[in-house]
């Protein structure tokens, strides 16, 4: 029979802890305003999720993780059409392309990505279908929920401080005139960088992140560091203006027309502090 009910009464930090404790097989599906996700158990343990309903191939998720290029996909997908992921991981791995070692742990990040995403939703409805696993044909793995709960609770926590921090991604960034922090004195992570490149008063904080595939955790926690080294400031987006209403020849008025929205804008390098990180870049 299956355990159904709403995230405002039972958390998922609830719902995770009894699947534990119970040692529970089946598979939690989750629907709210941030989605819809799935998670599967064996046993109380952790081996699989997806979200929204995308399913990522094993060998997109290694090219995300940077172990493939769009060729290597490209190459399987060609020789391998139509080949669950277990076939696939067993060719590589037979053949000496890839290591099991490798396989697991960026299946095991992927899966756990996906989790810590859902432990901030508190709205929407569960269900719990006991026995119940779809994942056949792909790659699972077993991981223990007591670590999960503990990391998923920290990551939580920090989600709800950064968001009291920087509560609106409708904003704007642009670059600082006098950086509070020696550039000598900060590293930064090729996140980071990939959100410098798009750092515009045309661009908002919500479409860097989508642009650049982030999560609002992610791009809240790098703008926030960005924020703190003092490299950039906050500023209200340049929204498109309205052209001025034509006249027809009749005399009558026509509707004013907005002029359309410009692609993501990268930063025009003017100023000494974007050519000082540009170098950075290049020097790494």
């Amino acid at each position: 029979m299956a355990l159904k009910g709403n995230l405002e009464d039972f958390g998922i930090t609830q719902l995770l802890n009894l699947i534990n404790l119970a040692r529970k097989t089946g598979t939690l599906y989750l629907e709210g305003p941030e989605g819809a996700a799935f998670l599967c158990f064996r046993e109380g343990k952790l081996i699989y999720a997806s979200r929204d309903g995308v399913e990522d191939s094993l060998p997109v998720i290694l090219q995300r993780a940077g172990v493939f290029n769009s060729d290597h996909v490209r190459m399987i997908q060609e020789n391998m059409p139509g080949k669950p992921d277990q076939d696939i991981a067993k060719v590589l791995i037979t053949s000496g392309r890839l290591k099991q070692q490798v396989v697991l742990r960026h299946l095991n990040a992927h899966v756990l990505d996906l989790v810590y995403q859902v432990f901030s939703w508190s709205r929407g409805q569960f269900r719990f279908e006991p026995s119940e696993l779809p994942v056949r044909g792909r790659i699972t793995t077993a991981i223990a929920l007591e670590n999960v709960i503990m990391e998923g609770n920290r990551r939580l926590k920090e989600w709800e401080r950064l968001r009291d921090e920087l509560p609106d991604l409708d904003i704007s960034l642009k670059f600082a005139e006098r950086p509070s922090a020696p550039l000598r004195d900060i590293k930064l992570s090729v996140e980071e960088w990939r959100v410098i490149s798009f750092i515009n008063p045309q661009n908002t904080i919500r479409q860097v992140a989508q642009y650049n595939n982030m999560d609002e955790l992610q791009i809240r926690k790098i703008v926030y560091g960005l924020l703190q080294a003092g490299l950039v400031e906050m500023v209200r987006p340049q929204r498109p203006t309205m052209t001025a209403p034509a006249t027809s020849k009749t005399g009558e008025s026509k509707p004013a027309e907005a002029v359309p929205s410009s692609p993501m804008q990268r930063p025009a390098v003017k100023r000494g502090i974007i050519q000082r990180l540009i170098r950075r870049i290049r020097e790494l």
